[in-house]
Order: structure tokens, then C-alpha cells, then sequence
């Protein structure tokens, strides 16, 4: 069982005002959070110019004839390594559930899956991730940066990336137009 301290398979939405604007409007799949830190994966913005299928090619594997899909910006950590969402139905090298949320894979054994078309039914790639160091995460979540979401999986793979933001608010029963922008202390 998930000890429910931590928020791996969550997906942590960054409040208006937040601190860092480098996550202004995130959405992130919670992966890993733990007492050594966290990992996670932005989903709400995209990398311009760059498409999986060059990533295929630049990694050595034949695209195929796959279709061509976009690659999010994961985060500002390691922004050259790739990462894959993707639903449960497949598992390989280097897979880690992340329940109830979905799967991360990081190893090229599931972009050969991908593009030999034999892996998971629901996908997406990004290069760099999220990463927080031991305390660190519980200390934001103190201050006006962050909420954390219950795991809407139908979000992460069904809505634009652009509108994830605002649907994963809506899901938790909140119109993030009335948020403020910082919060008071009593």
C-alpha cells in the first residue's frame, strides 16, 4: 500500500502566483516521492521543434511507420533524457507503476515497443523531468506553490495538452479562474 504521505501517482498542479515561474500553469505526474525525495513529469507543455519520431532516429531506433507524436517538456532537470508515461498494459526494462495514475518506463526498451508497435495502448514522451530533493517538496507544499491532485489517469492521456492544467482543476471540483494568486497567514 502507498503510505499517503507522499504523492507519487497524484498529479501536483502548481497555484496561480507560484513562486517559480518556470512551473507557472504546470501539471505534473507525480512518480516517485519518497523520504529521499521526488521525481515527476510535467504534462502541460510541449517542446517546439523537436518530434518523436527525431528522437527515435537520434536514439538509434527505426521509427517505422509509427505516427509522429509531440514531446513534452518533463522538466527542468536532465533535460536531455527521455521519459514515457504510459498506461499499465505494458511493462519492460526500467518500468515503475505508479498507481493509480499510470506507468513510467525511462529505458530504450519501450521506445522500441513504441515504435514497433507493440507498446502500451496510451503513451507520452518527455525529455527532462521534475525533481526534488529530500524535504524539499513537503516544504513547497507549506508555502502558496502547490496542490495536490487525486490521480485522474483519463486527463493525463484523453486532454490537450494545453487544458490539463485547468481540466485536472475542475476534476478536483475547483474553477481555477477563482483561485488568488497567494494565500494569507493568520
Amino acid at each position: 500500500m502507498t503510505d499517503p504521505r507522499y504523492l507519487a501517482g497524484r498529479i501536483l498542479l502548481a497555484l496561480p502566483g507560484m513562486f517559480d515561474p518556470r512551473f507557472a500553469r504546470a501539471a505534473i505526474a507525480m512518480c516517485i516521492h519518497d523520504e529521499d525525495g521526488a521525481l515527476g513529469i510535467a504534462v502541460g507543455r510541449l517542446h517546439d521543434g523537436i518530434s518523436f519520431r527525431a528522437v527515435l532516429e537520434d536514439a538509434g531506433i527505426d521509427p517505422g511507420d509509427i505516427d509522429d507524436a509531440p514531446v513534452h517538456v518533463g522538466g527542468p532537470v536532465e533535460p536531455q533524457r527521455g521519459f514515457v508515461l504510459h498506461t499499465p498494459d505494458w511493462g519492460g526494462i526500467g518500468t515503475i507503476e505508479v498507481n493509480p495514475l499510470c506507468s513510467l518506463s525511462f529505458a530504450q526498451d519501450v521506445l522500441r515497443a513504441i515504435a514497433e508497435g507493440r507498446g502500451p495502448s496510451r503513451w507520452l514522451f518527455a525529455l527532462g523531468y521534475a525533481g526534488w530533493g529530500q524535504g524539499q517538496l513537503e516544504e513547497e507544499m507549506h508555502h502558496h506553490g502547490w496542490h495536490a491532485a487525486t490521480a485522474h489517469p483519463e486527463i493525463l492521456f484523453n486532454t490537450p495538452v494545453e487544458k490539463r492544467w485547468a481540466r485536472t482543476w475542475q476534476a478536483e471540483g475547483i474553477d481555477p479562474a477563482l483561485l488568488a494568486s497567494q494565500t494569507g497567514h493568520a
